[in-house]
Order: structure tokens, then sequence, then C-alpha cells
């Protein structure tokens, strides 16, 4: 799905709003989510007040969409992780439109991503070992219609980035 332009422009907007403070804000809440308002303003140097203030616009704005526990996936009995690359026969939107629809209703799916290049699909999997992520691609992508050619690459290991503005607590 493609954005308005005046969504665009909205969001050019708003970054363009940030300041150091708010970007402050949007890093400490990505680093720990749970941070209290109190313990936020005095990490950024804030009244609470002023702080939340802020955090609420941030929310208002779109900046800050969402909260989320980190769980640990070992402790729930999925300890594989694959990167699955996914060509489909036909570019026509039909295809590109189903195969969209169907992996977002994929509980082993993490995120799927539309890319450029010899793959079209890029689709990050959880599940508990080599046997069923075997099933699961047979079962859930070559029985698919739309689905040319798949590849898929173990993870052995995830590492983070450095968040939104250079700094991962």
């Amino acid at each position: 799905m493609q954005e308005s332009p005046s969504n665009s422009l909205r969001n050019r907007e708003v970054i363009a709003a940030l300041d150091r403070i708010d970007r402050e804000i949007v890093a400490a809440l990505s680093n720990n989510a749970r941070l209290t308002n109190k313990e936020l303003a005095a990490r950024v140097g804030l009244a609470p007040s002023s702080c939340l203030e802020r955090f609420r616009r941030l929310v208002r704005d779109g900046v800050l969409r969402g909260f989320h526990a980190e769980v640990d996936p070992r402790a729930l009995g999925l300890g594989l992780e694959a990167m699955i690359s996914v060509r489909l026969k036909q570019h026509t939107r039909e295809s590109f439109e189903a195969f969209r629809a169907h992996v977002q209703t994929l509980p082993e799916v993490l995120d799927a991503y539309h890319v450029a290049g010899a793959n079209d699909f890029l689709v990050h999997v959880r599940v508990a070992d080599a046997d069923r992520l075997r099933d699961f691609a047979i079962d859930a992508f070559t029985t698919r219609p739309e689905v040319g050619h798949l590849e898929t690459a173990l993870v052995f290991e995830h590492l983070r980035g450095a968040g939104p503005f250079g700094e991962r607590a």
C-alpha cells in the first residue's frame, strides 16, 4: 500500500519537528518501553508533566506506534529462525496481492518484505526445528499457485541495529 502524497508530507513535517529531546525520548523508549514517565523525564532532563506532554504528542503524531514485550522464542519451543526468499511465477497485481494476503495469515511469519532483485519477497519465519521448517515451507509456500521458487537460509544470530538515532543501550 502506497502512502498518499498528503500522508508523506505530513510524515516529513513530523520528522522535521522532532527536536533533540523528542529524539532522546524516542531512543529511550526504543530501548525500554517500560520506563515510567518519571524515569523517562529524569533521563531526558524534563519535568514529568513536560515529558508526558511530549510523549502524548509523539503518540498522537504517529512517531510512537506501539509498545511491545520481547518474548524469548526458545521458551515457547520456537528455536529456529529462517529467511525464506520467494519468487512468484507471474508478476501480476493479483499474484502479489494473493501472496501478501496469504503470508499475513501464517503464525510462523514474523515479518515479510516485498523486495527488489531476483526474488519478490523475503519472509522471516520462526519454527520449532528443521523438520517443522521443511513442512512449513512445503505446506505454506510450494502449494501456492503463485509461487515459483523458494530459497531458505537459516538464521544463526539476530543482531539489533543501533536504533533510530544511532544509540542502543
